[in-house]
């Protein structure tokens, strides 16, 4: 009942002080509010149990090349098959080939993300259908029915939740076609490894049907889980997957060139899906973590001001028999007060900003594109309220006895001093730290930002239309591209229509994305048990330089004459051509002329091509130079040198459709038109994701502009609250010396030089910030580099930047308590007293 008591006291007493209560409150709000945002979003990202059936038995396998930089090999069936035979540890395996479809027959004909399975999946994944069934092993077999299941998330935002998708029959089309029936819902999960629309069984991909898919070792296109044997622990299943691995590395040599590294790593697949976000959400956190030191530094010089001020009540208090103990439980009940409202405030602000955080973390990690608020958002906010008044409560200084209670004087005592500077220099430190990180992440995006792509981007119009090969032969398809591009060029405002197999950055790069393939020049001579040089093979038609506004350095474009070369391969010598870019033709060709010089792919894995003897034989034969062109990095936002073999629309195979038209007009305006162009030759054709090349390139550095707009808002906050606390701490300051202000200036002292003592006491106070801050940044930075490999310590413009920025408004703020030490009354100052 005492508490209760000591409650409603400090209820009636922060009553009386409104302003310093809302300024307490506010300040609290803001780092209790934004800690329990982003521990909720932390917990339900990095934390938070999958749905999946004992998950902490389930694994992912992956296999690298980390020689010739490639991260995710992904695993071949013969490789799958040998796992699956030699390692015990592991009660099952399920396997994932990612794939992009192109559906028809629910809605609009779309391209999705898909992947194709075998019966063993689901129950591997230990997931449960929410509607209908699952794939099962009854699925499995060429002679198999085709099925499909979809995401839960799909058959939200696309179908609405509707029931009656269950039973309609699609056509799925891809390296093949086939019929398929939707037969289930999957349950909300985790959709890995990609952000996955539909699951399919085998037998929906002819290919992998095929024999080449079947026994090709090298073939690797299959992500890889398993499901840890009872008693089982993670370290031992890895030890047996990498003596079996290296088993099969000795026994088939061929397959793993001794340059590429070739890896085997296996860690749990909460691990594995949330690693992408690891990172940046821990940092969140640490940043957020330092706003609350700031705000509770800020608060803390508040409550010891006014515990100053107090010091003739407190002393009453203690006259009259107060102990120690009901003193710190008066100023107890008030801090927790003052804490339990800025936390309330804080949960409330908390609810829309966990909103927006995981909109930004879903683009590290798939976890968050379903993320949900709980009751821990309520109770970490409580938690860091108490945590707060506890330390509000011990900061002040209690009066001793000796006090007179009738003293009017403000005094501080060296002690209150002292805890009040060195907690504006917290404040300056910490918001150093976030000012100089946010600089770093603000001065990268502008590096990437201005980065020339050596493209003309604002003027191209990129269009996904994908190949549709269902009841077409190969040169159907290439022809229905060529009228399409024909009508297109007809249309009003438009320059030039090319076909290309990818969208710069859309398409191309990524942790998963092919490293190239290997291939030999005239001249080149093969070293024995070292892999060819790597080129990435793309498929253009004529024009499509010009359209995309890249130079022809020497040699020609493709054109109609190219096209016919291949269409009469069969009755003559033609050979094939290509046009490859600068960098290749110096590198394969240094100080020399490429045009007319031969290049031809060597990599073993073009043998398992399911085109005709011809086409192979067209394939892997010596292919002219007719063409060197500049470079064009369609994989990385700031250009690297691009080593690219351009192949002509003709010779193919299509494994994508993507148009770019170029106009010197609106480029939006166009899409309504070509898309009833392309739809009125094929009813069926899905057309989308239209965009600029200017925009596709904005929407890839959307995480890097997320990044400084995050980062760059906590530290505007810290730096709004650590100038508060440093005109705060120098206002209490001069109100405190006016005294000693009247008094020199009473003895002949020039207002201009309290002027500068003051600003100068704030100046030091910000310097010694920057100072600890730098310090405690280094620290820091070290020991994260020793858990994060991808930290980065900030450059020097970054740090020199920040610092100019705390000094400076350190010295603004310091202007007012200095000019109001300046204009002190000497007559009013020396009766004070």
């Amino acid at each position: 009942m005492s508490f209760v008591r000591d409650l409603r006291v400090a209820a009636h007493s922060l009553i009386r002080t409104p302003g310093l209560a809302i300024a307490v409150v506010l300040t609290l709000s803001l780092g209790i509010g934004a800690n329990a945002a982003i521990f909720t979003l932390v917990r339900g990202v990095l934390l938070k149990p999958l749905v999946n059936r004992d998950e902490d038995r389930l694994i992912y396998i992956r296999q690298s090349a980390p020689g010739i930089g490639d991260k995710n090999s992904t695993f071949s069936v013969p490789e799958i098959e040998d796992l699956r035979a030699s390692v015990k540890t592991l009660s099952a395996f399920g396997d994932f080939s990612a794939m992009d479809f192109t559906m028809i027959g629910l809605g609009e004909p779309r391209s999705i993300q898909g992947g194709v399975v075998s019966g063993t999946y689901f129950d591997v994944m230990g997931l449960h259908p929410v509607l209908g069934r699952l794939i099962g092993p009854q699925d499995d077999g060429p002679k198999a029915a085709g099925v499909v299941v979809l995401t839960y998330r799909f058959w939200t935002t696309a179908f609405h939740k509707d029931p009656s998708v269950i039973g309609k029959t699609v056509r799925l089309g891809s390296i093949g076609d086939r019929s398929a029936t939707v037969i289930g819902v999957l349950e909300p999960c985790v959709p890995y490894p990609q952000d996955t629309e539909i699951i399919a069984n085998i037998v929906t991909s002819p290919h992998h049907l095929s024999a080449t898919m079947v026994t090709g070792r090298i073939h690797r296109m299959t992500e890889l889980f398993g499901r840890l044997a009872p008693g089982v622990t993670l370290d031992q299943a890895g030890a047996e997957l990498r003596s079996a691995y290296s088993a099969m590395k000795k026994d088939h040599p061929e397959a793993y060139a001794q340059e590429a590294n070739f890896q085997i790593g296996v860690k749990l697949l909460r691990d594995e899906i949330t690693s992408g976000a690891r990172t940046v959400l821990l940092v969140l956190l640490a940043a957020s973590g330092l706003v609350f030191i700031i705000a509770c530094a800020n608060v803390a010089n508040l409550i010891l001001a006014r515990t100053v001020r107090r010091e003739g009540e407190l002393a009453v208090r203690v006259a009259l028999g107060a102990s120690t103990g009901a003193l710190r439980r008066m100023l107890l009940a008030e801090s927790l007060l003052l804490c339990g409202a800025g936390a309330a405030l804080g949960v409330l602000s908390a609810q829309p900003m966990v909103a927006v955080l995981a909109r930004y973390a879903s683009r590290f990690s798939v976890r968050a594109l379903d993320f949900r608020v709980d009751s821990s958002l309520l109770w970490v906010g409580a938690a860091l309220a108490i945590i707060a008044a506890v330390i509000l409560a011990f900061v002040p200084r209690l009066p001793s006895g000796t006090l007179s209670p009738s003293s009017g004087s403000l005094r501080i005592t060296g002690s209150t001093r002292r805890r009040q500077r060195i907690f504006a220099v917290t404040q300056v430190a910490a918001s150093f730290v976030l000012l100089a990180g946010a600089s770093m992440l603000i001065t990268t995006l502008i590096a990437l930002q201005r980065a020339q792509t050596g493209l003309d981007t604002q003027h191209v119009l990129a269009i996904d239309v994908p190949a549709m090969s269902y009841g077409k032969t190969p040169q159907q398809v290439v022809d229905f591209y060529k009228e399409a591009m024909r009508r297109i060029d007809a249309l009003p405002g438009v320059s030039k229509t090319a076909f290309g197999d990818v969208v710069p950055w859309r398409d191309a790069g990524g942790p998963t994305a092919p490293v190239g393939l290997q291939f030999s020049a005239d001249g080149h001579v093969h070293a024995s048990g070292v892999e060819d040089p790597r080129a990435l093979s793309r498929t253009i038609s004529p024009g499509f330089f010009a359209a995309l506004g890249v130079p022809i350095i020497a040699g020609r474009d493709f054109n109609a004459l190219d096209a016919q070369n291949n269409l009469d391969a069969q009755n003559n010598n033609e050979e094939p051509v290509v046009i490859v870019s600068q960098t290749l033709a110096q590198r394969m060709f240094p100080n020399q002329d490429a045009v007319n010089r031969h290049v031809y792919w060597t990599d073993p894995v073009l043998q398992f091509f399911g085109g005709t003897d011809l086409e192979k034989s067209r394939l892997l034969a010596p292919h002219r130079i007719i063409g060197v062109t500049a470079d064009v990095d369609d994989e990385h936002v700031v250009p690297e040198p691009a080593v690219t073999i351009y192949s002509p629309l003709d010779e193919g195979p299509l494994f994508g459709g993507r148009l770019f038209i170029h106009t010197g007009a609106n480029p939006y305006a166009l899409v309504p038109s070509v898309t009833r162009v392309i739809r009125t030759m094929s009813a069926d054709q899905p057309v989308e994701r239209a965009a600029t090349l200017e925009d596709i390139r904005a929407e890839v550095l959307t995480p890097d502009r997320l990044n400084s707009l995050v980062f760059g808002v906590f530290a505007a906050v810290a730096l709004a609250i650590a100038v508060v606390g440093v005109a705060g701490v120098l206002a209490f300051s001069v109100s405190a010396r006016t005294r000693e202000f009247g008094i020199r200036l009473a003895l002949g002292s020039e207002p201009q030089r309290l002027l500068k003592g003051v600003i100068a006491e704030g100046t030091v106070m910000a310097a010694a910030g920057v100072l600890a801050g730098a310090a405690f940044g280094l620290v820091l930075a070290r020991l994260a580099g020793t858990y994060f490999l991808d930290m980065k310590m900030p450059g020097a413009l970054p740090v020199v930047v920040s610092a100019f920025v705390l000094m400076a408004v350190a010295v603004i703020a310091s202007v007012l308590p200095a000019a109001r030490a300046a204009r002190v009354d000497v007559m009013q100052a020396l009766r004070s007293e």
